[in-house]
């Protein structure tokens, strides 16, 4: 049979139109990667505060994107692989360029590690997380945590000593930012059990939906108007729940194994107390035939 190159079926087989709903999320997660390299661009040009907002918008992106795709089931491998993508840039890349261009370079060679050093952190951690997704090992109360401070978080709490300075503080040291900038980069590739919330079902009653909206719209209010305060205490709160989502797993941690134990505990007492089959050999007669009385011979 020939190939025909202008054949209808072969041209309805390879472009076959494709879902809006498929496209909605994945142009998300190109806006966000905009973000993230315009915030490389405002950082060479020494405009910070624009920088950070860059990169705030960047997380808020990749924080709907996926919900977005799960609400108008627009999910795709493609998308997939391009959200790994936009985190790397977004939060590896751009937070390590920022501070590096703001005050790492004072080290030269050695501020230049400390950044590289956050940007291959935040690759790693991606990768971590893609190869654990199918995991089947894990048990199931883990898939409420994550495996190291993840990505969007982990570019937010690093920006903390821009934060300060934006607040008229003194400016840290830039072998202290090094530091703390590496210390964020461990934290990320590490085995620490971080609270993700992700299957928690959350609900509120119909009397408090009002008070909630109330309570986002002032939140939102006070990033506008103070938003290195709330940067702030949101990048210290975080880092001081880290020992309590560690508490919290080696808990859950703890009561799965009893609930293991339990249960093969239960299961061996069931198999001992069923009685074992006996077997007795062929021709051999049988403890019914036993008891009947002989029969008479005729």
């Amino acid at each position: 049979m020939s190939f025909d190159p202008t054949s209808p079926d072969l041209r309805r087989r390879r472009f076959r139109p494709i879902p809006v709903r498929l496209l909605v999320p994945n142009m998300i997660t190109l806006l966000a990667i905009c973000a993230g390299l315009t915030a490389i661009r405002l950082s060479t040009e020494g405009r910070m505060e624009l920088a950070v907002g860059a990169i705030v918008f960047a997380a808020f992106l990749d924080g709907i994107d996926g919900r977005i795709a799960r609400m108008i089931k627009g999910q795709s491998k493609f998308g997939a692989e391009l959200d790994s993508l936009a985190d790397f840039v977004n939060f590896g890349v751009a937070p390590g360029l920022m501070l590096y261009f703001w005050q790492l370079h004072e080290l030269r060679d050695g501020g230049w590690i400390a950044a590289m050093m956050y940007a291959i952190s935040g690759g790693l951690r991606l990768a971590r997380f893609n190869a654990s997704i199918d995991d089947p090992s894990k048990p199931p109360f883990a898939a409420n945590f994550f495996t190291g401070v993840p990505a969007p978080l982990g570019a937010i709490t690093v920006l903390l000593p821009v934060y300060l300075a934006f607040l008229d503080l003194p400016k840290p040291p830039a072998l202290i930012t090094a530091f703390y900038t590496l210390l964020i980069a461990f934290l990320m590739v590490s085995r620490l059990p971080v609270f993700s919330g992700k299957t928690t079902r959350m609900r509120v009653s119909p009397e408090l939906v009002l008070p909630v909206f109330a309570a986002v719209v002032f939140f939102v209010a006070l990033i506008v108007v103070y938003p290195w305060h709330i940067l702030s205490a949101v990048s210290i709160l975080y880092m001081l729940s880290l020992p309590f989502g560690w508490r919290l797993y080696r808990q859950q941690a703890a009561r799965h194994a009893a609930t293991l134990a339990s249960a093969a505990a239960a299961a061996a007492a069931q198999s001992s107390a069923s009685p074992a089959p006996t077997f007795a050999p062929a021709g051999a007669p049988t403890a019914e035939q036993e008891q009947r009385p002989p029969e008479r011979l005729h």
